[in-house]
């Protein structure tokens, strides 16, 4: 089967479960014009069990938007791999980098880099029901399991059934004993790890993920790897991936206003169609990080927006709070 054109990884937002849903995706989208979109997780049985078309609808601007999986059964893959033709994803995304004790249960997950064998027929079957690309986000390794041969033996197995995009967060994962949350920050830093794969294997496209907070970092990575994959704090800072993607693609963005005045006309429309405001607006605080009334802003939006009954007023409400520093 023919492969569509692939997207560009060199600047990628991350999936982030209860974040990077549709509405956050829209809002990422009005920020960076380039990087390529992930939903959050979903898994193979949230889709074939359940209405998967309320889990896969997306708005058109979100291209180039990948839709990351979570399990481990090559025909439920293949199956949920057809859903996302369907839908019009840019990518597939195997998710085995999440150590949570419910992923573990259910055979998916970091736990998968044990059974390096499992991916690569989960691939092997994705590739055989698309022309969608394939990508695999990772960990460095597991518990003990943590050498670089580990690594090496994992990507070069997935790799002979086609995978060709490995997105490896650059940190081991504990199965037991640690959190998720911990998960995203005990667990110490490996680039060179990382930075090896890449020597390694050439003909792969290698990113990065884990602790990139500064424009520096980007390009100190993006000098030894194809891309860079930016999480907590493109969620918690959302205006920097706009100032990445301007210093990496030479491209003008909207100002904070600007894209706040977009996303509100967004809002309404989503309002509409049944959306709660607090769903919309939850993705918002950090929209105005650093800027002086950053405070007043979040304060207000978190203490008007949730409430019975609240519109639009409550954002202009909040942001008012924000003219006389602008």
């Amino acid at each position: 089967m023919d492969r569509q054109n692939k997207p560009s990884h060199r600047l990628c937002i991350a999936p982030m479960l209860n974040r990077t849903d549709r509405h956050y995706r829209y809002l990422a989208r009005l920020l960076t014009k380039h990087s390529l979109l992930y939903t959050e997780m979903i898994t193979t049985g949230a889709l074939l069990h359940h209405d998967h078309r309320r889990r896969l609808k997306f708005d058109p601007c979100e291209h180039p938007v990948a839709l990351q999986l979570g399990g481990s059964c090559p025909d439920e893959m293949a199956q949920c791999a057809e859903y996302a033709t369907e839908y019009g994803y840019d990518e597939i995304n195997l998710n085995v980098g999440c150590p949570s004790n419910r992923v573990q249960a259910g055979k998916f997950g970091a736990c998968l880099m044990l059974e390096p064998r499992t991916v690569a027929h989960c691939v092997k079957a994705i590739r055989a029901a698309t022309h969608i690309e394939v990508s695999v986000k990772t960990r460095l390794g597991v518990d003990n399991h943590d050498s670089y041969q580990n690594l090496h033996h994992f990507v070069e197995t997935v790799a002979s059934e086609g995978c060709m995009t490995f997105i490896i967060h650059a940190r081991k994962a504990f199965l037991k004993g640690l959190s998720p949350k911990e998960n995203r920050t005990v667990p110490p830093l490996c680039y060179e790890f990382v930075y090896r794969l890449k020597q390694d294997f050439q003909d792969l496209e290698i990113i990065l993920n884990g602790g990139i907070h500064t424009r520096v970092a980007v390009l100190e990575h993006l000098g030894k790897v194809n891309g860079v994959m930016i999480g907590r704090k493109a969620y918690e800072d959302p205006y920097f991936i706009a100032e990445v993607d301007t210093m990496l693609f030479d491209s003008g963005t909207n100002s904070r206003h600007e894209v706040l005045k977009k996303y509100i006309r967004y809002m309404r429309q989503q309002q509409h169609e049944g959306v709660p405001l607090s769903t919309l607006t939850r993705h918002l605080p950090g929209l105005f990080h650093g800027v002086p009334g950053a405070r007043a802003w979040r304060k207000c939006l978190l203490s008007n927006a949730g409430k019975n009954g609240a519109g639009i007023e409550a954002v202009y409400r909040a942001e008012s709070l924000l003219a006389y520093h602008r």
